[in-house]
């Protein structure tokens, strides 16, 4: 049955012609072009099935890989041109209708299963090519010592039908005869073999130790050595080889001939290296890859006294943006042309780049002076990002951020080195991007810190490191405690008590700062429980608690709030809940809500830090609070006599204002007995600060506001 015009079949048959073009002159097969196409078919056919199939079928792809070295596609460039056919022909002509990003994303995974299949079977049948050739050497090596003291046609039969190179030397290295085998690898004449001297075969590469082995043996010190030797052709290729040499000795057993086995290995040796630089560099830029980047830092900083080293660590501002919104495609286009810039930046010796995954990039340079040489090298980076690159018809900026770690080698691991790097770059990413940072120590230290105290802080509530200190609110009228706001803590096992601005920040990053916060909530409003059983005397006290904007978002804060004054048996108006201005500036009605539900309810809401934002005045009137507490700021004027003109007439129009609206003010940081009374005079309600206590444990509160009732 002849296929259909282009249909199936004949769509896969013109993928098999591409393939068989492709690979055929890079074959080592008898075949024609043709007869290779027809082996080929069925391959493809695999390769289709596997393509359309939902779930992956890797088996059949490394089975077709496998079958290349059947067909005698032994040369590794017979795979590199295989790959390139499948990424580029197999979902044009095999994908039928299928959905093209899925269908490419198989034939990617294809291809890796097809090199891995290809891979093990070429060192398979290298593997049992070695041991057979082994073998006839061994055999080889025996013989031809028999028969240069038997039979010399028996001698004969064996040099020249040996599968390996055999070659035999006087002692003082003259080459008397060579076997075809041994032609057929150095791929010349045996006139340009015979008579040379063994000693003008150096190559470059020779191991340090393979002349004095052969030294000692022509002495007669040793029988045989085996050393892996690399030879000239006349071509000016190289030929690897593993080669035997032993000492042929006379019947009387004087020293009198050297008996040369080898084994053409340069085959092997090339697929060995191909699959080391696939193993050590980037598969998209070609870039050395973090393995082969790791090794070289470690080098350079093992060095030695003398030696020092320069490294900039860039990551792409944005990068993700682009390949969000252009696709993963156009994003690694983006990082192949930015891959050809920073290697366009380090030609100088000593100098090297490399993709350590993503947008994540390293320049690294050494030398005996590089706090000038990395600048530089830094500089040059940020200048090659600037041209816009071209994707699709699109013009897109490509921006950076560059941490840079300089110094002396032998001070620092690769991966301290690497750390700092990371920490260095975050930090000019931070201070906006689009900039290099070089590394401080401090800094480092510092974010180390923060780190540690991160990655902390769920097993620290676990484990009860956290309690709460209470600063007293005072009623300026009549000098008596009002009540408290509560002020959380941490334990810390290694850095001792830590105050809220070193944890707090890293809670709300975490989102750690939804259960802590409920914790303190809780924890409070039973210390208000407390106090009101115990002290029914000295009136209710009201506790004051903040509340984080996370916080504010969480949809179970108002009956989170309402649960917990219901097992503490506490009056909301117990309850004061503040929220920074800032946090409320430009709020919506849905983040609004919730602090209304609460103040229905009875609880106090507080405009903390109120003067710092930039919210509108106006915006007081739907705000559902009840009491406005003024940032330190105002009043740190009032501290001395007599107090700034200024900052009065900005206090007595922000409690006027607050009044005319039926809020109450509270002032914070007071202290002086001054400030107090000229805040007394401007008709503010309650203060708190050092002038009245430092904030403490909660008997200590109950001793201030027992004084207060007993005058």
């Amino acid at each position: 049955m002849s296929a259909e015009p282009d249909g199936p079949e004949d769509r896969l048959r013109r993928f098999v012609t591409i393939w068989s073009r492709a690979v055929y002159p890079v074959t080592s097969t008898s075949l024609t072009r043709l007869e290779l196409e027809e082996q080929l078919l069925p391959l493809a056919r695999r390769l289709r099935e596997a393509l359309l199939q939902r779930t992956l079928d890797a088996d059949a792809a490394r089975a077709v890989g496998a079958a290349l070295v059947d067909v005698h596609c032994t040369d590794p460039e017979a795979l590199s041109r295989t790959l390139d056919c499948v990424d580029a022909y197999l979902v044009l002509y095999c994908g039928e209708d299928g959905p093209q990003e899925d269908l490419r994303t198989r034939a990617s995974r294809l291809q890796h299963a097809m090199a891995g299949g290809y891979a093990a079977a070429l060192r398979e049948r290298t593997l049992a090519e070695q041991e057979a050739i082994a073998q006839a050497a061994l055999r080889a090596q025996g013989v031809v010592a028999q028969a240069l003291h038997a039979s010399e046609a028996r001698f004969r039969a064996v040099f020249e039908g040996a599968a390996i190179g055999i070659s035999i030397a006087d002692l003082e290295g003259n080459v008397l005869q060579v076997n075809g085998a041994l032609l057929r690898m150095f791929g010349g004449s045996e006139q340009s073999l015979l008579g040379r001297k063994v000693q003008d075969l150096t190559h470059p590469e020779d191991a340090p130790q393979t002349w004095r082995l052969y030294d000692e043996l022509v002495r007669g010190d040793r029988e045989h050595y085996h050393t892996e030797k690399a030879f000239s052709r006349p071509d000016g290729t190289v030929l690897w080889t593993n080669l035997t040499v032993s000492l042929l000795r006379d019947a009387d057993g004087a020293p009198q001939y050297q008996l040369a086995l080898m084994e053409d290995t340069t085959e092997r040796r090339l697929l060995n290296l191909r699959l080391r630089y696939e193993a050590t560099h980037d598969a998209l830029t070609g870039l050395p890859n973090r393995t082969l980047f790791f090794e070289r830092l470690e080098k350079v900083l093992a060095a030695g006294e003398g030696r020092r080293f320069g490294l900039c660590y860039l990551d792409l501002d944005g990068f993700k943006t682009i390949n969000d919104s252009l696709g993963h495609a156009a994003g690694d286009r983006l990082l192949v042309e930015v891959a050809d810039r920073l290697q366009s930046c380090a030609t100088a010796p000593g100098e090297m780049v490399a993709r350590l995954g993503g947008d994540e990039f390293v320049a690294l340079t050494t030398g005996p002076d590089t706090r000038h040489e990395v600048d530089e090298l830094a500089a040059r980076i940020m200048n090659a990002l600037i041209a816009p690159v071209s994707i699709d018809g699109r013009e897109l900026t490509v921006r950076g951020s560059i941490g840079i770690v300089e110094g002396p080698a032998g001070e620092r691991s690769a991966a301290e080195v690497l750390r700092s790097a990371d920490i260095t770059m975050y930090r000019a990413k931070s201070a906006g991007g689009n900039r290099f940072e070089v590394a401080d120590p401090e800094a480092d230290a510092r974010a180390i810190t923060r780190h540690g105290l991160t990655t902390a802080l769920p097993a620290a509530l676990e484990r009860g490191e956290f309690f709460i200190e209470y600063q007293p609110l005072v009623h300026l009228g009549d000098g008596s405690v009002r009540g408290a706001e509560a002020l959380v803590r941490w334990r810390h096992p290694q850095h001792g008590v830590l105050g809220p601005d070193r944890f707090i920040p890293l809670a709300e990053h975490t989102g750690l700062i939804v259960p802590l916060g409920r914790w303190v909530l809780e924890e409070s409003v039973r210390q208000a429980g407390e106090w009101r059983e115990s002290h029914q005397d000295t009136g209710p006290l009201r506790i004051n608690v903040n509340l984080s904007p996370c916080q504010l978002t969480h949809p179970g804060l108002v009956q989170d709030t309402v649960d917990i004054l219901e097992r503490a048996g506490v009056d909301p108006a117990a309850l004061c809940l503040e929220v920074t201005e800032s946090a409320l500036i430009g709020a919506d009605d849905a983040l609004l809500k919730p602090l209304r539900r609460l103040a229905e309810m009875g609880v106090d809401i507080a405009l903390d830090d109120f003067g710092t934002g930039y919210s509108n005045l106006a915006n007081l009137r739907r705000l559902p609070v009840s009491v406005l507490k003024l940032d330190r700021s105002f009043t740190q004027g009032m501290q001395q006599f007599p107090a700034d003109p200024v900052d009065l007439k900005i206090v007595e129009g922000i409690v006027s204002l607050a009044h005319s609206l039926d809020l109450a003010v509270t002032v914070e940081g007071v202290e002086t007995g001054a400030q107090a009374e000229q805040l007394r005079i401007l008709g503010c309600d309650t203060a708190q600060g050092w002038y009245y206590a430092r904030p403490g444990p909660p008997d200590r509160l109950h001793d201030l506001a027992l004084v207060d009732a007993t005058g």
